[in-house]
C-alpha cells in the first residue's frame, strides 16, 4: 500500500505507475481516493473545530451560572449538545470514509523501481545472468517421477486416494534427500547470519491482507471454515506477520530471518494439477529468507539475498539463471522481483525454483510495522526470497545429478546430511 501523500501531492506519478503495470482499469481509483480523502480531511477539520469550540463554551458555562445568567447557560449547554451530535455524525462519517479509502488503497499497486523493465506479462521478463554451465548428458534423462519411482521414492496413487491430485508421498532415500536439502539450507542461511525460525502455518485474515494482494489471496490461500484462519502459502506470511503493530528499535535492524514451514496453495488458474508430476502441488516444504531493514539498506540487502539462493544451488552443482520480472508480471505489493530458474537437462531449458522480492514499505504500512529512529518513527522495508522449495528442487537436483546407471550423485556439500555419496 502506497503513502496516501503521493495521491495528494503527485497523483500523476501514481497513474503513470498503474499504466506501467498495464492495469488501466485501476486508474479511476486515484481520483476516487483523492475525493474521499478531501472529504475525510474536511470532516476531520470540522470535527477538530467543533471540539475546540465545545471546550471553550463548556468552560464559559460555569461563569454564566456563577453570574446567575441561567438563560445564557442553558443556551450554551444546548449549543454544546448540538456540537456533540454533529461531532458524533462526523466521526461516524470519518470511519466510513477511512474504510472506503483503505479498500481502494489496498488495490492500487506499489510504486515499482525505476530499474524494472517494461512488459505486459512473464513472456517479457528479462534474463540477467547465468551461473554454471548448462549441460545435456549423452544418455536420456527420464521424467522426474520415473526417476523417483525407480528409486522407490514416491507414491502418487496412494496420495491420490487419500488426498486427491496435487499430493504425494515421499519415501526412502528421496524423502531423506528432501530432509537433507532442507537441513543443509537451514545451516547454509544460519552461516550467513540469518536467524532460524519455525513459524505457525495458520495466520489470521489481518495478516493475510497485510502481506499480499487480494488477487494473490484468492488464488493461493486455503481458508479454515468457520474460523478467521488461513493456511500459509509461504512462511514469509507468518514471518512478516510476526511484526504486526510493533515498533522496532533502529539499532536492531536489519533483521535477517530464515524460516522453515510446510506450505499450502490452491493453485487456482494452474490449468489443472498434473496427475504424475510433482512440479505444481498443493502441499510442500520450503526454506525461506525474510528481512526487515532501513529503507536505504533494502537495495543492497536484495542483492545479498538473491546471491544466497544462487550460491546455494551452485553448491549443489545445479546451473541457474536469474530473470528480472517486468512491470506487468510484478505482484501489486512488489517494487522489484528477480526469479531464480534452475536448468532442466531433460527439457533443455530453465524452470522457476524461487523468487526474490523487495516490497519497500508496503507491507509495513499495511501491518503498522514501525521503526523507532533518532529523528522519530518511520516505516521499514521488507524483503523475501526462496532458499529452497522442494519438490521443485528435487526435480532440478535429480536431473542434474543423475548418472547413466540410474543412480544419483550426492554433491560434496550434501554428503554430511545424506551420509552417502550416491542414491541407488
Amino acid at each position: 500500500m502506497i503513502d496516501i501523500k503521493l495521491i495528494r501531492t503527485n497523483p500523476e506519478l501514481v497513474r503513470e505507475n498503474i499504466r506501467r503495470k498495464f492495469q488501466h482499469d485501476k486508474l479511476p481509483l486515484v481520483d476516487e481516493v483523492a475525493a474521499l480523502d478531501r472529504e475525510f480531511r474536511e470532516a476531520n477539520q470540522r470535527c477538530d473545530y467543533l471540539r475546540n469550540q465545545r471546550n471553550v463554551i463548556s468552560k464559559q458555562i460555569g461563569g454564566m451560572m456563577a453570574r446567575g445568567d441561567r438563560q445564557a447557560a442553558e443556551e450554551a449547554k444546548k449549543s454544546v449538545r448540538d456540537m456533540a451530535d454533529e461531532m458524533a455524525a462526523l466521526e461516524a462519517r470519518e470511519e466510513t470514509l477511512s474504510a472506503q479509502i483503505r479498500e481502494r488503497m489496498l488495490i492500487i499497486p506499489n510504486i515499482i523501481d525505476d530499474s524494472v523493465p517494461m512488459g505486459r506479462d512473464d513472456s517479457e521478463n528479462v534474463e540477467l545472468e547465468r551461473y554454471g554451465e548448462p549441460a545435456i548428458p549423452d544418455f536420456e534423462i527420464p521424467y522426474h517421477v520415473d526417476i523417483m519411482e525407480r528409486l522407490g521414492g514416491v507414491e502418487l496413487d496412494a496420495a491420490r486416494k487419500v488426498s486427491g491430485n496435487g499430493f504425494y508421498y515421499l519415501c526412502g532415500d528421496i524423502a531423506l534427500l528432501q530432509s537433507a536439502l532442507l537441513s543443509y539450507a537451514r545451516d547454509f542461511m544460519v552461516d550467513r547470519g540469518f536467524t532460524y525460525y519455525i513459524p505457525p502455518v495458520l495466520i489470521r485474515s489481518g495478516v493475510v491482507t497485510g502481506v499480499m494482494s487480494f488477487s494473490e489471496m484468492e488464488n493461493m490461500m486455503y481458508k479454515i471454515e468457520g474460523e478467521d484462519l488461513y493456511l500459509v502459502g509461504t512462511s514469509e506470511h507468518s514471518m512478516i506477520g510476526k511484526f504486526i503493530d510493533t515498533i522496532i528499535d533502529e539499532h536492531e535492524l536489519p533483521k535477517k530471518l530464515t524460516s522453515y514451514s510446510a506450505c499450502f496453495r490452491k493453485e487456482v488458474g494452474a490449468h489443472g494439477i498434473e496427475e504424475r508430476g510433482v512440479y505444481r502441488v498443493h502441499q510442500f516444504e520450503k526454506q525461506e529468507m525474510v528481512a526487515v531493514c532501513r529503507p536505504q539498506e533494502s537495495a543492497a540487502l536484495f542483492e545479498e539475498m538473491l546471491s544466497n539462493t544462487v550460491s546455494f544451488f551452485r553448491s549443489l552443482d545445479i546451473p541457474v539463471r536469474t530473470i528480472e520480472c517486468c512491470s506487468g508480471d510484478l505482484a501489486d505489493l512488489k517494487v522489484k522481483s528477480v526469479d531464480v530458474e534452475a536448468w532442466s537437462p531433460r527439457q533443455g531449458k530453465y524452470f522457476e525454483v524461487g523468487s526474490c522480492s523487495n516490497l519497500s514499505d508496503a507491507q509495513a504500512r499495511r501491518l503498522a510495522i514501525r521503526v523507532r529512529g533518532a529523528k522519530g518513527n518511520y516505516l521499514p522495508h521488507t524483503l523475501n526470497n526462496t532458499v529452497v522449495a522442494p519438490p521443485r528442487m528435487l526435480i532440478a537436483f535429480l536431473e542434474n545429478n543423475l548418472n547413466e546407471d540410474g543412480s544419483v550423485r550426492v554433491p560434496d556439500a550434501l554428503v554430511p546430511y545424506m551420509r552417502k555419496r550416491a542414491i541407488k
